[in-house]
């Protein structure tokens, strides 16, 4: 064992947020240009155990109120969502996506991060789809805020149990309602497990080098065996991958065996912000890239390029100064 370092960045945490935007922007890249690539969909998989993890640790040091700590969170997540949501309904009612349908209900329940159906396709999708994650995300936050009010030895076995109640209502309800089916998915037990991580990272608990990087080719050739052989895939498969992928990373950060990448870990920092808007330049990179009569393959590699960059362009003019203004509005 080792112990970890108590105090700067993480910077493994932060490749593992860059490679599972760039995954999730893959696979809809992937989708749109007519290739496969489904198991860069796991991407939200690793961004889950990752949120548990450093709620946790976050928790643990820092000893925030419920309040301020919600307070944090939506300063983080809200605004920039906001603005994608924005952006989608604009569009919608200017006609440049044909397949949208907006409701006043769906629109607000999107805003607030209220599980529904979309009038569009019936699947439980908020108007920007991708946001779909944030429910469960904002659902997280919320109850971890919650706990927050608990002496500490009690707070992960009281979010355990509850999340693990859901998940057995899940199992035994047929349930039809947006909100009970949402947060009944076995995938809320990721947030769980990134939490359990950070309690023994907090402990100085990490596995050596070596048992660190075999966690992590075994979670890689895990995740690829499911690629290349086209195999079924959920959270209680993914799940598990995600948090050894992390548990092998965080024991490879703590042997000091992670080195230190700039544009790498501004990528995990612009994380967020290529997850929210890949997919508007994944759209206008394809629809120009086929009017160009451009090769499949080289339309998949622009619209990977494009979103990326989007993303990072979202994170300088948008994220990030937000961000900068909130704080110091809050002091």
């Amino acid at each position: 064992m080792r112990s970890p370092p108590t105090t700067g960045p993480l910077y493994g945490v932060q490749y593992l947020r860059a490679a599972a935007a760039i995954a999730v922007v893959l696979f809809h890249a992937a989708e749109k240009t007519g290739f496969h690539f489904a198991i860069g969909a796991a991407g939200v998989d690793v961004f889950f155990v990752i949120s548990g993890f450093i709620m946790w640790v976050i928790g643990a040091r820092r000893e925030p109120t419920p309040a301020a700590f919600l307070a944090a969170r939506i300063r983080r997540i809200v605004p920039v969502y906001w603005m994608a949501t924005a952006v989608m309904v604009a569009g919608g009612l200017a006609g440049l996506f044909p397949n949208l349908q907006l409701s006043v209900q769906h629109v607000l329940a999107s805003l607030f991060f209220v599980p529904s159906r979309s009038p569009s396709s019936g699947e439980i999708w908020p108007v920007l789809v991708q946001g779909w994650t944030l429910n469960y995300e904002m659902f997280f936050y919320a109850v971890f805020a919650a706990a927050l009010l608990l002496p500490r030895i009690w707070r992960l076995p009281v979010i355990a149990t509850f999340f693990g109640l859901l998940v057995l209502l899940g199992a035994l309800l047929a349930a039809d309602n947006a909100v009970l089916v949402t947060y009944t998915r076995p995938i809320i037990l990721e947030f769980v497990a990134g939490m359990v991580i950070g309690e023994f990272w907090l402990r100085g608990r990490a596995p050596g080098a070596a048992a660190g990087t075999v966690l992590v080719v075994l979670a890689l050739c895990g995740f690829a065996f499911i690629q290349i052989l086209g195999l079924p895939f959920d959270a209680l498969i993914c799940g598990p991958l995600a948090a050894a992928l992390l548990v092998g990373v965080l024991a490879l950060e703590a042997a000091r065996r992670v080195g230190v990448s700039v544009p790498v870990a501004f990528l995990g920092e612009a994380s967020y912000s290529i997850y929210l808007w890949h997919t508007f330049a994944i759209s206008v990179t394809a629809k120009l890239a086929e009017k160009a009569g451009l090769p499949p393959a080289m339309i998949l590699v622009l619209s990977v390029a494009f979103g990326i960059f989007a993303g990072i362009v979202a994170y300088r003019w948008l994220e990030r100064p937000v961000q900068q203004y909130k704080w110091r509005i809050a002091g």
